[in-house]
């Protein structure tokens, strides 16, 4: 039996291609990533000749001198914009064993199926190939996701999206059976002067609700939440929120990879080490 969908995929769909035209003004946390993937991919000393990017948007992501690049996205129009093609990152037409290196930014916290799309990823890697992903996940939103708790108080209703913390991320990515896994987190600030400009914000990176079950917020719910937001202001008027954007790197196995020590093989004991 299917599992439901979290997300909606057809909403998601059209709410990337709502945002394509002016995507660029709204890419700053996509552009965060960039800059993470880049920093550890600037520190791997292998050539990657076939990339695959899953959710490319306008595909400014730079690949590896001499690599040839497939770009998937979601939404139809950021696919065309980055010449590439329509594809949901958990039903990836993508060959098993054909590409070297797989990247991904700002998608992967609103795929209905993670695991799948992680597991059709290492199989899309040819042996010793590497998974570079990120995405918004942890504890992003505590502010929103507190007035939206402090204006609907005991109303159960879908507001926000779920999310993947580190230690979750860290998991999947085993799941999935990547070899070396590594996940990390950098948390990023930014102030609003209200609400709504938070909201134009998440509107332009298509970032805004698409979960299945999601229930529209009323006019009067907007306003107590924008007033509940206000509440959180700092001394100079402006409230911050935080984006915890995490980073995910994952190996396809291969042999003479690197393994982890088999446990109980360590020859001293911490406490030794410590005392000692």
């Amino acid at each position: 039996m299917d599992t439901p969908d979290i997300f909606d995929r057809r909403a998601r769909r059209t709410r990337r291609d709502r945002a394509a035209r002016d995507y660029h003004r709204f890419d700053f946390l996509r552009g965060a990533m960039l800059d993470g993937i880049a920093e550890r991919l600037g520190a791997v000393t292998r050539d990657f000749g076939d990339v695959a990017e899953l959710g490319c948007f306008d595909g400014i992501l730079p690949v590896p001198a001499g690599g040839r690049v497939l770009r998937i996205d979601a939404g139809g129009r950021f696919a065309a914009m980055a010449g590439g093609i329509q594809a949901d990152e958990d039903r990836l037409p993508v060959a098993d064993a054909s590409v070297d290196l797989v990247l991904s930014a700002g998608v992967l916290d609103s795929v209905n199926d993670v695991p799948g799309a992680l597991a059709l990823i290492r199989r899309a890697l040819r042996p010793d190939g590497l998974f570079l992903g990120a995405f918004v996940g942890g504890g992003s939103l505590a502010t929103l996701r507190t007035a939206l708790a402090a204006a609907e108080p005991g109303r159960a209703v879908a507001r926000t999206h779920p999310m993947i913390d580190v230690r979750a991320a860290g998991d999947l990515l085993l799941r999935a059976g990547f070899a070396l896994p590594v996940a990390d987190s950098e948390p990023l600030t930014v102030r609003y002067g209200d609400l709504f400009g938070l909201f134009r914000d998440l509107r332009g990176m298509a970032a805004g609700n698409v979960l299945a079950d999601r229930v529209p917020l009323t006019r009067a719910a907007i306003m107590a939440v924008a007033a509940a937001f206000a509440d959180r202001a700092d001394p100079d008027g402006r409230i911050a929120e935080r984006f915890d954007l995490i980073f995910m790197t994952g190996w396809a196995p291969a042999p003479g990879q690197p393994q982890p020590a088999r446990r109980g093989s360590a020859t001293a004991s911490l406490a030794s080490a410590l005392l000692g």
